[in-house]
């Protein structure tokens, strides 16, 4: 396994150009024809802030509990749903990442692996946008930026090596079992509402609050708000370990997909 991880990233060193090339192929397809273009990936997150605050805070009467205006409550909204839409994104897109590139999957010398990372690649390059308009926003209503803010990459390294262990999983499951991609969609919306994006983790009682603590996405969620909002460091111990964990993931994550990679091509 270790030996296969070593000859993964030999490979992707040396096709580093095709892997790049993947990437802005991808990036640049999904605004292919649409008169915006790369606009949307500001838009997006703001309709949908619109929406989910103008649902939850005026409709329903929601309040972020010491919070009292409501660009506030948006900001802790917008926060959690950048963490989150960047693994959905990333659970949504997996299992069609194979099947959607047969072309490049029957070439011997293609490493196949590479596909699901560009997915995950692109996902991040969307969270970044998102996070820029997060932040001008914050500039605005809370008039400074904490120089916290440095440590937003050490919160996202270990975040995005999990996701690179859960895109492979699911991109060699969706090749073989193809309702994987139907399910995402359902799992997606399952972690929206079982996540701290609408509400803040220490609202929920026992046992709640102990089942929200194995939320992979509650750590990343609860930091980037208290880095991004109120100019905290991260939880450094609590990080280490989900640092851990993520690279359990990953190496789980790409064994299983290097285990099932030679039968893409027959099933395809």
């Amino acid at each position: 396994m270790q030996n296969a991880g070593i000859s993964f990233l030999g490979r992707v060193w040396i096709r580093r150009g095709v892997f790049w090339e993947l990437i802005k192929r991808d990036i640049a397809g999904r605004y292919s024809g649409s008169f915006l273009g790369l606009l949307w990936s500001f838009l997006n997150p703001l309709l949908m802030l619109a929406v989910y605050t103008l649902a939850f805070r005026e409709f329903l009467g929601m309040r972020w509990p010491d919070m009292a205006t409501g660009a506030d409550f948006s900001l802790m909204i917008f926060a959690g749903m950048i963490v989150h839409t960047l693994m959905a994104e990333c659970i949504a897109r997996a299992p069609t990442s194979i099947v959607g590139n047969v072309n490049l999957v029957k070439r011997v010398v293609f490493p196949v692996a590479l596909l699901p990372c560009v997915t995950v690649v692109s996902a991040l390059f969307n969270a970044g946008l998102s996070m820029s308009v997060l932040l001008l926003f914050v500039l605005v209503s809370h008039h400074s930026l904490s120089p916290n803010l440095l440590y937003l990459p050490f919160l996202f390294a270990p975040y995005a090596l999990l996701l690179c262990g859960v895109s492979w999983l699911m991109a060699s499951l969706g090749v073989f079992v193809r309702d994987i991609a139907q399910l995402a969609g359902i799992i997606t919306t399952m972690l929206m509402f079982l996540s701290p994006v609408f509400y803040p983790a220490s609202s929920l009682h026992e046992p709640y609050s102990t089942w929200l603590r194995y939320n992979p996405l509650t750590l990343i969620i609860e930091q980037t708000r208290g880095v991004v909002l109120f100019g905290r460091a991260p939880d450094w111990h609590a990080l280490s370990l989900y640092t851990v964990i993520a690279l359990a993931a990953l190496l789980f994550g790409y064994g299983w997909f290097h285990r099932t990679q030679d039968g893409f091509a027959d099933v395809l």
